[in-house]
């Protein structure tokens, strides 16, 4: 089944390459292009795509904004900033907003692959660049309730981007158990998501940031 991916960025020549690129794939399917963030979520309700590519500096709607429009109205529907700024607040509000991952524009065409039907699948997609520099403004709470030895197994490889089906395969549980987890993670962090749950395992050590998948 392809991956369908509609396509949000305010220069014509990055939307035209990404929806080429997307074409030459058989398991992904460009269904739309929008020029600034409005479209971005207008598109999004009509098309309902698996995954929405946000560019984050747009005119009429920002990206950051249509990210969270998106995410509130279409919860089913993936966010992934694809951004050339590598600044801490935009990153921080793209993830803030709901954004799945954050991929800088620079990301080489085998890895926007493989990250864009990672992403579609809500797992956690971060360039390593964008990791690097997210991790150090992580807060790591003073005294957070301790993880149970599952819990940390189960927050490992969400850090490592496995989506819930994949974890409850690995570790041979059910998916509802492993959506519990999840939820009991995110509690005792403080954290508003996997992905800010994902920063934390590798601030805390849990996982080096250059960790395989």
């Amino acid at each position: 089944m392809s991956t369908r991916v509609l396509i949000a960025d305010d220069h014509a020549m990055v939307r035209e390459g990404l929806f080429r690129f997307l074409s030459l794939s058989e398991d992904l399917e460009p269904v739309g292009a929008a020029a600034d963030g409005q479209q971005a979520v207008e598109l999004a309700r009509a098309l309902r795509p698996d995954l929405v590519l946000m560019d984050l500096l747009m005119p009429v709607l920002d990206g950051v904004s249509a990210t969270a429009a998106i995410r509130r109205e279409l919860p089913g529907v993936e966010v992934m900033a694809l951004s050339g700024y590598l600044e801490p607040q935009l990153i921080a509000d793209a993830l803030h907003a709901g954004a799945v991952g954050y991929l800088l524009k620079d990301t080489d065409a085998d890895e926007l692959h493989r990250a864009v039907r990672a992403a579609a699948a809500g797992q956690v997609q971060l360039s390593p660049a964008v990791a690097a520099r997210l991790v150090h403004d992580v807060r790591v709470p003073a005294g957070p309730a301790p993880l149970t030895r599952r819990e940390e197994e189960v927050l490992v490889l969400l850090a490592r981007g496995r989506a819930n089906g994949q974890i409850a395969r690995e570790l041979h549980i059910a998916p509802q158990t492993v959506k519990t987890h999840v939820s009991n993670i995110l509690q005792k962090l403080g954290a508003s998501s996997r992905t800010q749950a994902a920063l934390y395992a590798m601030r805390a050590g849990l996982i080096p940031m250059n960790a395989p998948s």
